[in-house]
């Protein structure tokens, strides 16, 4: 479910860079652009894990990138850097930082 809500995610992110990139926004374009694709790629390298405490520490990684995206998000919104409304990411990255927490502190409890 992770894995395939933060493929989608990314997906979404290309075409709000692609905006910033028009409004040669090239800076913020390119640092949106690493931490959002970073998230999906670590939880496909935390469900390799070669241990529990292995997968922990990619999913918490891509918790933290969750993180860092939200605020390049909430960054690009208030300084109106892009003709594109962002709510819906918004809103997205918060339910995908929501699922990766959760997943990150019941597999805590369960080491």
């Amino acid at each position: 479910m992770i894995e395939e809500r933060s493929f989608e995610f990314s997906l979404n992110i290309i075409k709000l860079v692609k905006d910033l990139k028009s409004n040669n926004e090239y800076v913020f374009a390119d640092q949106l652009l690493r931490s959002s694709t970073s998230i999906g790629a670590n939880v496909v390298e935390a469900g390799a894990g070669q241990s529990k405490k292995d997968f922990i520490a990619k999913m918490s990684i891509a918790s933290k990138e969750a993180r860092e995206t939200r605020y390049w998000l909430r960054l690009i919104d208030r300084a109106n850097l892009s003709n594109m409304d962002l709510n819906s990411y918004l809103d997205e990255i918060d339910q995908i930082i929501k699922i990766l927490t959760k997943i990150v502190k019941t597999s805590q409890e369960n080491i």
